[in-house]
């Protein structure tokens, strides 16, 4: 299976599928694919896994496209301006996402929710209490909002985020949430209340726009009809 991400801020991610080859995403996630590329939908897992799914942002049925030939291929485009990420998860590996994050995989990837174990990170972290979890093997792809930022943290070293900038981050970085220093800075900073604290090691992937703060400056333009 080969991929090619094509564009700039509204990218197209196309893939080139021998027979065999299966890929799923949500329900309606697909663009366009060749002839010989079969659909199956179902809720993937079973109907109790679909309903956490959609607590994560995905849609309670899933789709699985399968391809009957080689050379077939298969398109996706992304749902708002921002980045394709392409991540090769290992039988082992795991990587958290925000909510609605996931956009296609292989069919061996298992897609889950992610519960974060502090009860503060859920209540103010800004992207809710449930994320993502997915895990390999195989090729998975995540559609994050604005610019994308990589940043490899190393043991013990700490990044604070204003949390609805998080994209991806590896298992093994530890989420916190801690409140902003000094009632003017809580109050008139502008930041919110809380900060999410990153701690390595491990990678974690940024992004520049987060799609809460671009409804928040549309929001005025659409409740007024302009």
């Amino acid at each position: 299976m080969d991929y090619e991400i094509k564009g700039d801020n509204l990218q197209i991610l196309e893939v080139d599928m021998d027979a065999g080859d299966s890929m799923y995403t949500e329900s309606g996630g697909m663009a366009w694919m060749s002839e010989n590329v079969e659909m199956d939908t179902d809720s993937h897992g079973g109907l109790m896994k679909g309903v956490e799914r959609m607590f994560s942002g995905e849609s309670l049925f899933m789709t699985t496209y399968s391809s009957k030939k080689d050379g077939e291929s298969i398109a996706f485009t992304q749902e708002f301006p921002g980045k394709i990420v392409h991540k090769d998860l290992t039988g082992d590996e795991s990587i958290i996402a925000q909510r609605d994050a996931f956009m296609c995989a292989a069919s061996s990837v298992d897609l889950d929710i992610h519960l974060r174990k502090k009860l503060g990170a859920g209540l103010f972290g800004g992207e809710g209490f449930i994320m993502q979890q997915v895990s390999g093997p195989g090729d998975t792809f995540f559609e994050l909002s604005g610019e994308i930022v990589e940043r490899e943290l190393k043991s013990g070293e700490t990044m604070k985020v204003d949390p609805g900038h998080i994209g991806l981050y590896e298992t093994s970085v530890d989420m916190d949430i801690t409140r902003v220093k000094g009632v003017k800075n809580m109050f008139f900073g502008g930041e919110g209340l809380f900060l999410a604290t990153l701690t390595g090691p491990g990678k974690i992937w940024l992004q520049s726009m987060p799609l809460m703060n671009l409804a928040a400056r549309l929001s005025p333009y659409l409740s007024s009809g302009e």
